[in-house]
């Protein structure tokens, strides 16, 4: 499982809300404009799927029926209370926390969050002074994400099968700027270890 937690109406959400009118099975208004913020954030699992193959979106009702009732409402309090805690960050710094993705383990009967957390890599991000003016007329805020890989390969004629295409300089350069600029953003000070 992946634990989603969703502040807005975008990605994969935005998709399942325009053919289906939810979000892993929670029912919304109609009506929403893409970039709707939910609050409180929405919580929002996924199957974690084998290596090449695409996630898919689930209920937390089929959650609980993989995992126990007992284990999906814990793992949606604590991926709820880790979301809220770095939004709050994150706004402190200038940011907006979208969405993120939060993997837990269990260990010697300890939850644990594991895997990367609230990176590009997991996460959304927006600039709130870009997003605010942007998001009022309905535009789209420029993301601190893998987006602009996202997009590059949407221009392509690929089935989304692996391998994948090689990205050019330029997307790569693209992206790694925005994810240095948003985790000194958040962190306060330069990357270590950042080899220029």
């Amino acid at each position: 499982m992946e634990c989603i937690v969703r502040g807005y109406l975008l990605g994969s959400g935005w998709k399942d809300y325009q053919t289906g009118g939810s979000v892993c099975g929670i029912p919304l208004e109609t009506g929403l404009k893409k970039n709707h913020r939910f609050a409180p954030p929405l919580f929002t699992p996924s199957t974690k799927a084998e290596a090449g193959a695409h996630d898919e979106n689930i209920s937390f009702e089929a959650m609980a029926e993989l995992t126990g009732t007992a284990v999906a409402e814990d793992l949606k309090r604590r991926s709820l209370a880790v979301f809220e805690r770095a939004a709050s960050h994150a706004r402190e710094c200038g940011i907006i926390l979208c969405d993120t993705k939060l993997e837990w383990g269990q260990h010697q009967g300890t939850v644990l969050l594991v895997d990367e957390i609230f990176t590009p890599d997991s996460s959304r991000f927006w600039r709130l002074d870009e997003a605010q003016g942007l998001l009022e007329s309905g535009g789209n805020p420029p993301s601190f994400d893998k987006q602009v890989v996202r997009d590059y390969l949407e221009t392509l004629d690929w089935d989304k099968t692996a391998p994948g295409p090689e990205l050019p300089d330029d997307i790569l350069n693209r992206a790694r700027a925005r994810y240095i600029e948003i985790y000194e953003r958040i962190a306060g000070g330069p990357v270590p270890y950042l080899e220029e």
